[in-house]
């Protein structure tokens, strides 16, 4: 990985997630839910749900990056883990900000096999080592990502160092 960023700005994240709903759509692929990956796909998964208008969405809370580049030895649902039989028997689009590693994203599609009848994932960015790769890409990069929604620092921490 380069030390150069690649730096998604609000603008351009509303086109991305547009662009990914539209390569769905234009694939064919029809989904009945979406399963988003927090925090990270939390606001892709929501922009593409209103572009496919499918207002039905599952959010798994999964934590594995505890830092820059420190990860906990393996993904892990964290509560509320919600009741996945929602998904049962339907066509499931799952959603994430980023395929890095790809071992969120592996993890999450493992929950998903046990339920639904078909699954494909799109994201934002894949980089070259993922071991999941995306059937819906906005764009392939090795670089470090600076998501508009956690540029700055959590607010609790600007106003600690205030004080």
């Amino acid at each position: 990985m380069t030390d150069e960023r690649e730096i998604l700005t609000w603008d351009e994240f509303g086109e991305a997630c547009r662009d990914l709903a539209g390569s769905v759509w234009d694939s064919g692929f029809r989904p009945d839910i979406i399963v988003c990956v927090a925090r990270g796909g939390l606001l892709p998964a929501g922009s593409i749900g209103y572009a496919l208008d499918i207002k039905s969405l599952l959010v798994l809370n999964v934590e594995f990056y505890t830092g820059i580049g420190t990860t906990l030895l393996d993904p892990r649902l964290v509560d509320p883990v919600p009741d996945n039989h929602g998904m049962a028997g339907k066509r499931v689009l799952i959603v994430d900000d980023v395929a890095d590693s790809g071992r969120t994203l592996k993890f999450v599609h493992e929950i998903c096999e046990q339920y639904a009848s078909e699954i494909r994932t799109a994201v934002l960015y894949e980089k070259p080592r993922t071991v999941l790769k995306c059937e819906y890409v906005w764009k392939r990069t090795d670089r470090w990502i600076a998501f508009p929604w956690s540029a700055l620092p959590p607010v609790n921490s600007q106003k600690n160092s205030e004080a």
